[in-house]
């Protein structure tokens, strides 16, 4: 009978003492669970903030590029991205196997994420070295550019400089009033001639050969003396009246140059005018006075 209730007792301690071992281990595992779940709601809140921060990243990425084929790719990452953040944010954070899963899939949005960066950084550098480019052919174009327009009036300058050069040019012009004896005389009742005498200067760079020159004698009230009102000759973009036409073979040396106005017309006193011209330039001209 003793031995019996020894055994009965012995029974009871041992079952008490896993009882406590047991109820240890519950608390233990609860506690654990408990830390673990913690775990994983940091880690899910940590998760969804990575997420949204990629799916912001993608469209500051897409505002920074032109390209068509890229802003198409960095959408469907986008919205890829979006939607697992929104599986993230229906998942509980106990379900350890979904939040292993996403913190997978967040690991390969994270290694795309890189690559287009790299990718578009690439592009950027590429553009930007592209536009300094362009940049500097722009400068050396506008340079050609003003060079060219220079070269352009330079060459203008030039030509109008050979052109007078080339140019006749006449001298030493004198206007003789003669009377019908062939004597010089001021006086307009008597006056039946008047010579006009001058000097073709000497050019060696004019062209030689045959040449026409102009006489145009004014009167004091500018009144051309002409025999003809159609004997005129182009000047400055119109025609305009002369008095006396002269063929000359010009050799390029100094040449003196005789011309007659026989007086048919009524002369009044006061200052007139001898105007000559030759290739279109009026290359002398000369006042005198009649009393």
């Amino acid at each position: 009978m003793e031995k019996k209730k020894g055994l009965v007792i012995s029974a009871i301690i041992i079952l008490f003492a896993s009882l406590g071992v047991l109820s240890y281990l519950l608390l233990r595992a609860q506690k654990e669970n408990k830390e673990m779940s913690q775990l994983f709601e940091i880690e899910k809140e940590e998760m969804e903030n990575e997420y949204s921060h990629f799916a912001n990243q993608y469209d500051e990425l897409q505002i920074q590029i032109n390209n068509d084929s890229l802003f198409e790719k960095l959408e469907s990452e986008k919205l890829k991205t979006k939607r697992l953040l929104e599986e993230l944010r229906q998942v509980k954070s106990t379900n350890a196997a979904e939040i292993t899963r996403l913190k997978k899939e967040l690991k390969t949005v994270r290694a795309v994420m890189r690559s287009y960066i790299a990718q578009i950084d690439s592009l950027n550098r590429i553009n930007l070295a592209l536009t300094t480019e362009n940049e500097q052919v722009k400068q050396k174009y506008n340079e050609a550019t003003r060079q060219i327009s220079n070269l352009v009036v330079e060459k203008k300058n030039l030509n109008e400089k050979v052109t007078l050069a080339a140019q006749l040019d006449v001298t030493n012009i004198h206007v003789t009033p003669k009377n019908k004896r062939g004597k010089i005389t001021k006086k307009t009742k008597n006056i039946t001639k008047l010579t006009i005498d001058f000097t073709i200067v000497k050019n060696i760079t004019a062209d030689t050969g045959e040449r026409t020159l102009y006489i145009r004698i004014t009167k004091p009230d500018n009144e051309v003396l002409t025999k003809n009102t159609a004997n005129t000759f182009p000047y400055e973009d119109q025609q305009i009246g002369y008095s006396i036409k002269k063929y000359i073979e010009y050799t390029g040396e100094e040449q003196q140059i005789t011309v007659y106005w026989e007086v048919e017309e009524f002369l009044q006193a006061g200052t007139y005018q001898v105007y000559i011209f030759a290739d279109g330039n009026m290359i002398g001209s000369q006042s005198f006075a009649l009393e």
